[in-house]
């Protein structure tokens, strides 16, 4: 019931874009935020990742981590959100390994070749972070699930904005008008949109999601600087949430 009664709440929200997206847009003349996780977290989270395809995002998997890392089992404590520190700490490293794709970055051009723009940039790491998904997408739904529920709905909210501004950012944008909070909104809503499709796609090579994906750019016109709907993410997450939830007997 708490997860219905939040949806109204959160509707409004894509008529303050600028609300949505609280963290500062990123700076060449400041260092970036520290993250979220401590070495000790992170060191038993990253050997957790490799477990997911098998035992999804659970308190097992959380505990081989553990194990693998060479820590004892009671060091699962050192995680308040539980199991949604896994979802959490996928999200975050997969947003930050983007800057590792130098041949969408910095492409090697052939003689007479054009420098690809921004918008081809934008999309390319989009698909790029989608791939990232792919050997947990089997899994992906009971992410969904942690996602929606009330307490953990602003951590992932802002790993989304995160998400859409480290694409703009690292594809050359460097606007400061009022586009900003509109383009990374629009992406936003097209990257939620996209992965959600993703977990129900069986198309050999994800085929169907890319196709899904090409036509929500055209939808939006993102790369011309369109505005999108934020309220979507809210929408298509909650919704997918609600049905795992439901679907493991939780009665909402």
């Amino acid at each position: 019931m708490a997860i219905r009664t939040l949806l109204p709440r959160l509707r409004p929200l894509s008529k303050r874009i600028p609300l949505l997206i609280l963290r500062p847009y990123h700076s060449y003349d400041h260092p970036p935020p520290p993250g979220p996780f401590t070495p000790t977290e992170s060191s038993i989270l990253s050997a957790a990742i490799p477990h997911i395809p098998s035992h999804g995002f659970t308190h097992t998997t959380l505990s081989l981590g553990t194990k693998d890392a060479g820590y004892i089992d009671a060091s699962t404590n050192l995680f308040p959100n539980g199991t949604f520190s896994l979802v959490h700490y996928h999200l975050y490293t997969q947003r930050l390994a983007l800057a590792k794709h130098e041949h969408i970055l910095s492409p090697a051009l052939k003689e007479g070749e054009k420098v690809p723009g921004v918008g081809w940039k934008v999309e390319a790491l989009t698909w790029e972070r989608l791939m990232a998904n792919r050997e947990i997408i089997h899994r992906w739904q009971e992410a969904l699930a942690f996602m929606a529920q009330p307490s953990h709905m602003p951590t992932a909210l802002s790993e989304l904005s995160s998400l859409s501004d480290e694409i703009w950012f690292l594809s050359g944008d460097t606007s400061v008008d009022t586009f900003w909070y509109m383009k990374r909104a629009s992406l936003s809503a097209i990257y939620a949109a996209t992965e959600l499709f993703m977990t129900t796609d069986k198309s050999p090579d994800f085929i169907d999601t890319r196709e899904f994906l090409n036509r929500r750019f055209k939808d939006v016109q993102i790369v011309g600087g369109t505005m999108g709907n934020v309220a979507q993410w809210v929408g298509f997450t909650a919704h997918a949430g609600l049905n795992v939830l439901r679907s493991k007997g939780v009665r909402i």
